[in-house]
């Protein structure tokens, strides 16, 4: 019976990720490095899109998350688009190499947002550190702009796999943590109705988030 719980509790907490930047920023190969640990050097854009499914283990749960590679090409946008839904984190990666990339991220930001239907965790993903000599965006310029839109920040390498790892981590489990606070706040809540004993119903806090319970157990973040 023991067994068939924890069976049960690993598959409670099920995040949608979704990759997002321009073409040819790396963002197959940053996925392709953390869940496989390849590297495709002469890889195409994609065509449509791809997920993969990670688990990492927090706070001795097991977290398991979908993550969505949308392709970055424009003629493709109406079709990346649906995929925003339900998404509670989002790589948001630009070329270091590439200044013009970088310039496109406010874009992305504005899409991210008309398109999700509720807060996402976002880190900006400086990619492609390999590139040294062919850098035109520097650390500095990366870290002011996330800091200025409230997002976390790392630069990566998808060929040396430097801060890959760490990246996609970063994310998983500020939603976790998120989430951890939600249920937390939740059942605080429901301790300090139940305190009241009058039979009446209080409301607390008005809009207080629901957790609903979707096919793959918690779903975050409201």
């Amino acid at each position: 019976m023991a067994n068939n719980r924890d069976e049960h509790q690993s598959e409670d907490y099920l995040f949608k990720i979704v990759m997002i930047g321009d073409s040819a920023v790396g963002k197959s190969n940053l996925l392709a490095r953390f869940a496989r640990n390849e590297f495709y050097s002469n890889s195409k854009s994609t065509i449509g899109v791809e997920f993969q499914t990670q688990k990492m283990l927090i706070d001795e749960k097991e977290i398991k998350a979908q993550i969505w590679d949308t392709a970055g090409q424009e003629r493709f946008k109406a079709v990346t688009s649906a995929y925003y839904r339900g998404a509670v984190g989002a790589l948001l990666v630009y070329d270091i190499s590439r200044r013009r990339t970088f310039e496109n991220i406010g874009r992305w930001l504005n899409e991210l947002q008309t398109h999700s239907d509720m807060n996402v965790v976002v880190i900006l993903v400086g990619n492609k550190t390999d590139l040294k000599d062919a850098r035109e965006v520097d650390t500095a310029e990366g870290k002011a702009i996330a800091e200025a839109e409230g997002l976390f920040f790392i630069e990566t390498s998808a060929l040396d796999s430097s801060n890959v790892t760490a990246a996609f981590e970063t994310v998983m489990k500020e939603i976790y943590h998120i989430l951890s606070r939600k249920v937390f706040q939740s059942l605080a809540q429901k301790r300090e109705v139940s305190s009241l004993g009058s039979g009446k119903s209080v409301v607390l806090q008005e809009g207080a988030s629901d957790m609903n319970s979707g096919a793959g157990g918690f779903q975050c973040c409201s």
